[in-house]
């Protein structure tokens, strides 16, 4: 049942342009609002990039995403679903982070992370680099391993970078993986390409099960094909996602720190989602949006559009 509070602003009421910008023009709830306990999926923006090893700019990444989401309206056109009368949403904020510190940043993220799922609600978040992805998932993760649909052009499981550096964004999933947060043989990871510094990310992959699937094989097979058989690994399990927009060819989202050619489309962008549907979606994350390669706000917008996708599958 709707109810009236946790109904985004309609841009019939107030013009898009108008009013405070929070996420899809939902409430803001912190904790400690008196309606906070009532929220089901929380959007939370993760203003942090300290991971990055190259091109930094995602920590601007959840303030235009905001911005970009009151283009947000109602319904999913496609498929019909209204998510915000289904579910209570609301927009919980920014977890403050220490730029200064990676590991106290990590920590401010996983305990804000613990309140969420202290309160029963599901996250659904804005980077932000990659790295962010581990800390949530240690909070999420920590009752028992979780399967993931990883949406993405790298793997991100690399030992370490620059003689071992444990905490980059190319490393979360290979800690979560050995930090008994993700279960590999519930791990498929699409849209995996570009060039490479060796294969030792892939080695690991092949070393505990984890499913990867490259964009080669993404393109022969199709995406209905590829999007049942991630249906299939994960299974009825509880299960997280998490969505690099480099995952998305560069000509339709350019502003991310890594891009890499060859991927799919924004209409594919979006769709792959909604294959995500009945999964029991825990949690899930939009990140790497970079606002300095993003002139025209257009890789905003498609990420927000693709948080929305998320939502409409978390309701489904």
């Amino acid at each position: 049942m709707t109810d009236a509070f946790f109904t985004p602003v309609s841009g019939f009421d107030l013009p898009r342009f108008a009013g405070l910008a929070t996420f899809m023009r939902l409430p803001h709830v912190p904790p400690g609002h008196e309606r906070y306990s009532e929220v089901e999926v929380g959007l939370v923006g993760l203003p942090w990039d300290s991971g990055t090893t190259n091109r930094p700019g995602p920590r601007h990444g959840p303030r235009q995403l905001r911005d970009a989401s009151t283009m947000i309206r109602a319904q999913n056109g496609a498929t019909g679903i209204r998510p915000f009368e289904v579910l209570r949403c609301a927009d919980l904020g920014d977890v403050g982070p220490n730029p200064a510190d990676v590991l106290d940043t990590m920590d401010r993220i996983t305990a804000f992370y613990d309140g969420l799922v202290a309160a029963g609600i599901r996250p659904l978040t804005a980077g932000g680099d990659h790295l962010c992805s581990l800390p949530v998932l240690r909070a999420l993760g920590r009752g028992a391993p979780l399967g993931i649909v990883h949406f993405d052009s790298h793997t991100d499981l690399y030992r370490g970078y620059f003689g071992g550096s444990a905490y980059t964004h190319g490393t979360p999933f290979r800690r979560a993986v050995e930090e008994g947060l993700l279960d590999p043989g519930r791990v498929v990871q699409i849209g995996i390409r570009g060039t490479m510094y060796d294969s030792e990310d892939r080695d690991f992959a092949d070393s505990v099960g984890i499913r990867v699937i490259g964009i080669e094989e993404y393109f022969r097979r199709g995406l209905n094909d590829v999007m049942a058989e991630a249906r299939d690994i994960v299974g009825e399990g509880e299960t997280y996602v998490s969505y690099d927009i480099d995952f998305v060819d560069p000509a339709f989202a350019p502003g991310t720190g890594t891009p890499e050619i060859g991927g799919p489309d924004s209409y594919q962008a979006l769709e792959v989602c909604r294959h995500l549907y009945g999964l029991d979606i825990v949690g899930a994350d939009m990140v790497e949006v970079s606002p300095p390669f993003d002139p025209t706000g257009a890789t905003a917008y498609l990420g927000v559009s693709v948080m929305f996708e998320l939502l409409c599958a978390m309701a489904a």
